[in-house]
């Protein structure tokens, strides 16, 4: 399983990241990253912590990305806050997209797939234009195992398909319970819509194509 969208108790998680890692690991992880929730108010002291679980390579096989999530950021701030998450050694830039049960600023999405990121998290009804913009610039929408955000995934799936745009799936952990096996990521793809080769492109191709860039 690669899962290049968790959350540890540098935000909103329960597991503190060893654990987290740990608990990955007995589940059968070859990749994982941590991307906690930021904003421009606590940025640099998330990244400075989070970097440090590259040791745990050391540790176990497996590989780990330090990331962040951009969350409830104002669209017109966001440009400045994800250069300088990479100055500040994010490898994995996530933006928490404009799900469909929170309030999410309108234009979300749209700021989101001009920028150098990495991940659209659970986009909700993202539009074609928004995807075919994402596919240009090689961003990966997200299918999510993570129950309400995956109220959307068909329709993301959907407008995948048309634009050509790129799919993974993650699980958005935030408990220990939430991490999944390659099986159930499989069989999430699956149940957004995709055939068989679409479901191995989100869960195995797309997110080792993504880490291979890093």
């Amino acid at each position: 399983m690669i899962d290049l969208h968790t959350h540890s108790t540098f935000s909103d998680g329960e597991l503190i990241p060893s654990e987290l890692v740990r608990r990955a690991v007995f589940r059968g992880y070859t990749a994982l990253a941590i991307t906690d929730h930021v904003d421009y108010t606590n940025i640099e002291h998330v990244l400075s912590c989070i970097r440090k679980i590259k040791s745990l390579e050391d540790d176990y096989e497996i590989r780990l990305f330090a990331g962040v999530e951009l969350t409830h950021v104002p669209p017109a701030k966001m440009p400045a806050l994800v250069e300088k998450a990479r100055k500040l050694g994010a490898e994995i830039v996530v933006v928490h997209g404009e799900t469909t049960i929170e309030p999410v600023h309108e234009g979300t999405n749209h700021a989101a797939v001009s920028l150098d990121i990495d991940i659209l998290a659970h986009p909700g009804f993202i539009t074609s234009e928004d995807a075919e913009i994402a596919r240009e610039k090689g961003i990966f929408l997200e299918i999510t195992s993570r129950n309400g955000h995956n109220r959307t995934n068909g329709h993301v799936a959907r407008i995948a398909r048309e634009t050509g745009a790129n799919l993974i799936v993650n699980t958005d952990s935030h408990a220990p319970e939430d991490l999944i096996t390659d099986e159930t990521a499989f069989r999430v793809a699956m149940g957004a819509g995709l055939n068989e080769k679409g479901a191995k492109e989100a869960t195995v191709s797309n997110p080792s194509a993504l880490i291979k860039r890093i």
